[in-house]
């Protein structure tokens, strides 16, 4: 340890405490327990039997007739955060399969989903649409306490009834359950900057870096159930949201009716692992800077637009946007990885903190190889999908038209490929540590 290194044996607690008040769960930002299944109250099984039966609705083209007929359900009923996550996950999936569960796109909302979906996004501190919470971190069970175990795992609600939806949630449902036990580890590491602790921080780094290679494992095994042709046409449509999808049919975004002459038209993004405040916050502890879009000056305002990274922390539960911030507060390790070393703790400081990052760069990589297998591969192929309008035909017809397939547009409303390139190599010049 370094001579400059001060008593902090009571940091742990300190640290457990910090992450239960954003939280932040043995399970990294899955729930302790394992989500609710269903809600309990009857009150509530009009919106259960919707669920239920999604997939079938949405094939025989019913969905919108069968949410019409539905009660405006008052949220009054729903008795812990676990019930409403519950609530957040049914009618955010039913906003998407309204929206985009015929052959062109609805631009309405109705008010049996819009009141009370406003209701619940604003107490869980999230936007009223599709996010990756919605899909992934409250929309699964498992047979065992072992989140990461991903044989152990099922959906609780999905758009197709498909085994490559349900795999493409639970992928991402097993990722955030191996990286659990880092987050407390690299807090500690950030919290010994101070103190010169540089053994501490190494072996913090040393075990990130092992933490991301085995979440790309995990990633890697996406190939392995999901069909990329069924998620193409099938399941991405309906993870599109409202905002950049002028193309898709959704010129003005989609207006939420809040019945009787009241309500209000939204652009909101779509559901994307963009999303995942684990990734994140393996930036965040890093010191790996995202410029995006941000480094653009707004035309209306003259001043510089929130990056993609910072503006998609409003579709993370509150908590865990609070948490996020509250890292990026404390500084990180690349600090002390940049200052030129002089003795052997900070020469093996800076190779942990270099190999950390070569391993986020290569889940970068990882993250690219997947989206041209499953997007851009499959948006070359002939559209098979009728007259249908949604993202996926638009996606097609545009990559027909393009020379290159960088121009894409992603669930989240990026351009997608371009967007991907530009985090991996913001990682990798982190880890050049020059200035």
């Amino acid at each position: 340890m370094s001579p400059h290194a001060v008593n902090i044996q009571d940091a742990p607690v300190r640290i457990q405490e910090e992450l239960e008040s954003f939280a932040v769960t043995r399970n990294a930002f899955l729930p302790h327990n394992r989500p609710s299944k269903h809600l309990e109250d009857v009150y509530y099984e009009p919106w259960e039997l919707v669920a239920q039966h999604l997939p079938q609705l949405i094939r025989e083209e019913r969905i919108r007739g069968a949410i019409d007929t539905l009660p405006i359900l008052s949220t009054e009923r729903l008795t812990s955060e676990a019930e409403w996550r519950r609530a957040y996950v049914i009618l955010a999936f039913f906003t998407h399969a309204y929206i985009w569960g015929g052959e062109e796109p609805s631009e309405t909302l109705p008010p049996q989903v819009t009141i009370p979906f406003l209701k619940v996004s604003a107490h869980l501190e999230l936007p009223p649409v599709l996010t990756y919470a919605a899909c992934v971190l409250w929309n699964f069970t498992s047979e065992g306490d072992d989140f990461s175990q991903i044989d152990d795992l099922s959906t609780l609600v999905t758009f197709t009834g498909t085994e490559s939806e349900s795999w493409f949630y639970l992928i991402s449902v097993a990722m955030e359950a191996r990286a659990g036990g880092i987050i407390q580890k690299m807090m500690e590491a950030v919290s010994s900057v101070k103190a010169r602790d540089y053994d501490t921080i190494t072996e913090s780094l040393d075990q990130l870096r092992e933490c991301i290679r085995s979440v790309g494992l995990l990633l890697d095994r996406m190939y392995e159930r999901n069909d990329p042709m069924t998620f193409y046409y099938h399941i991405r449509p309906f993870l599109a949201g409202s905002k950049n999808m002028e193309a898709s049919g959704l010129p003005r975004g989609v207006f939420y009716d809040q019945g009787n002459g009241k309500g209000q038209w939204v652009q909101l993004r779509g559901g994307s692992n963009g999303q995942s405040s684990l990734i994140q916050f393996f930036d965040v502890a890093l010191g790996v800077e995202h410029q995006g879009h941000g480094t653009k000056a707004s035309a209306k305002t003259g001043t510089a637009e929130k990056s993609y990274h910072e503006e998609v922390r409003d579709y993370m539960p509150g908590p865990h946007s609070r948490f996020l911030t509250h890292i990026a507060r404390m500084g990180s390790v690349r600090e002390l990885a940049m200052v030129e070393p002089t003795n052997d703790a900070q020469a093996k400081l800076r190779r942990s903190y270099i190999a950390a990052t070569e391993a986020l760069t290569e889940f970068r990589n990882r993250h690219i190889q997947i989206v041209t297998r499953y997007i851009i591969l499959p948006s070359k192929q002939p559209w098979t999908g009728g007259k249908k309008k949604n993202l996926a035909s638009t996606s097609t017809e545009r990559a027909a038209m393009l020379t290159k397939s960088e121009e894409l547009t992603g669930t989240g409303g990026t351009q997608l490929v371009p967007f991907l390139k530009q985090a991996r190599d913001e990682t990798t010049h982190a880890g050049r540590l020059v200035r």
